[in-house]
């Protein structure tokens, strides 16, 4: 079904106008995930019979003559850390798979199913959210639609495969250091991070509550600003949620960048990169008359305290599992867990106190800045497997070094749209972050939307 390929909107439309019914998308939608998963490695379950399910209540609401919602009939899917009702809630652990079923879902997952998206499954994913790869020790890694053999990035590995193969225009991920727009990057997807707080975080497995957000990938900047709309509003369920009202996004990003004073950053995102990093920069810079650069004081440090928190937290947060199944862990995960859990906590008392200095600086910038330029990561997807890389003049680990440029963002919890660069004759792309100020997910989305209206940015199904 050509409809697969193209944007959730469209398919709700073509619901809603009875040009196809719901039930007709979701089964296209599942026999397209048993055609390409093999090879994919995206999805670790299918939720078929829930999905046709829900695609037949929604025709019978449309033959009644009731209004559809905004994504009518649109196929999405999760991360295997957002809990479905009847699965276990696996967070790309093999221990957690011992779990009950969850007896509900995900507060994000209600919100979109409450707007007419049609759930066929949970996601693979890096153990515990601890990987920027897309390899699952236990599931397998999950494979880039445009090149079988690089890597999705993680730790929403699955996400990014379901959303450039086609398998789904829209899936939920989880980013506490960059494991949304990772993904985006080396995938050549849309993927929005919101601002720290303002997405519920209610049914789901965390990594490091005090970096954790949730959000989606999509092949369109107007299903990324839909999706997260209907994401939206106060949850008493999530006490780190911020007490602000809705901000709808839809009606506003057609306004495009007009107006909005644009700069890149430069000094530490503006080096320890391979030149694709920087030239992607260039090209949205140059599209979008932006010749102003300005630098973010202290990132590096940034990154090191969101290392520091990271490994402390999450170390913390699966003591017991250390104790006693440390056997069933991921070794690379393992590992890096308990040298979190040897680390003086002065050192991440520390971390967290820099967060307020380094934010102070990030709304400095913003006093006269609208939205910021970066790079999302400093390469395009590595070959799976892949243990080291070249950056800077110096050979360097991968899973460590892929988030350098998202890590300092995700530590004061700016929100930040990853956009697809592409350049002509090489088949992967490499993303460009848009960063807004705090509660201002609008602008980014704005700049996006004209990137990709103006051809900039694109995020194509894989092989069309």
């Amino acid at each position: 079904m050509s409809l697969l390929d193209g944007s959730a909107e469209a398919i709700a439309h073509a619901v809603r106008s009875g040009a196809v019914s719901a039930r007709e998308v979701a089964q296209a939608a599942l026999a397209r995930i048993a055609e390409r998963n093999p090879r994919l490695g995206a999805f670790t379950d299918v939720t078929a019979e829930r999905a046709l399910g829900k695609a037949q209540a929604l025709d019978a609401a449309r033959a009644r003559g009731e209004t559809l919602g905004p994504l009518a009939g649109a196929p999405f899917a999760v991360k295997n850390l957002f809990d479905v009702q009847g699965l276990p809630t696996r967070a790309g652990s093999k221990i957690n798979r011992d779990r009950p079923p969850a007896h509900d879902d995900a507060t994000l997952v209600r919100r979109l199913e409450a707007a007419g998206a049609v759930l066929v499954g949970a996601l693979n994913m890096g153990e515990y959210a601890y990987d920027f790869t897309g390899e699952n020790a236990h599931d397998g890694p999950s494979r880039n639609p445009h090149d079988l053999s690089a890597m999705t990035g993680g730790s929403s590995g699955g996400s990014g495969a379901a959303v450039a193969g086609g398998l789904t225009p829209i899936a939920l991920g989880s980013d506490t250091n960059g494991s949304i727009r990772v993904p985006a990057s080396f995938c050549g997807l849309f993927g929005l991070k919101p601002t720290y707080g303002r997405l519920s975080r209610a049914g789901t497995f965390p990594f490091v509550a005090s970096l954790d957000h949730l959000g989606p990938l999509a092949r369109s900047v107007g299903d990324l600003s839909a999706s997260y709309d209907a994401m939206q509003g106060a949850d008493p369920a999530d006490p780190a949620q911020a007490a602000r009202p809705p901000a709808p996004t839809r009606g506003l990003i057609d306004e495009g960048a007009a107006g909005l004073r644009i700069a890149t950053l430069g000094g530490y995102f503006a080096r320890g990169g391979e030149p694709a990093a920087f030239e992607a920069v260039e090209r949205v810079a140059h599209a979008l008359g932006v010749s102003r650069e300005v630098e973010l004081p202290g990132a590096e440090a940034a990154r090191a305290a969101a290392y520091l928190i990271t490994m402390t937290e999450g170390a913390a947060l699966h003591l017991d599992r250390l104790r006693t199944r440390a056997q069933d862990f991921d070794p690379e995960v393992r590992d890096r867990l308990i040298a979190g859990a040897m680390l003086p906590g002065v050192w991440a008392t520390q971390a967290q106190k820099y967060r307020r200095q380094f934010r102070d600086e990030a709304l400095r910038l913003f006093a006269d800045v609208d939205v910021l330029i970066a790079p999302a990561t400093p390469c395009r997807a590595p070959a799976i497997g892949q243990k080291t890389f070249w950056l800077d003049g110096r050979e360097q680990l991968v899973r460590p070094n892929i988030g350098v440029y998202t890590q300092p963002l995700s530590f004061i919890g700016l929100p930040v749209v990853a956009a697809p660069v592409w350049t002509e004759g090489v088949k992967l792309p490499i993303g460009v972050q848009i960063v807004a100020p705090p509660w201002r997910e609008d602008l980014a989305l704005r700049v996006a939307q004209q990137l990709e209206r103006d051809g900039v940015a694109a995020a194509p199904v894989a092989g069309t």
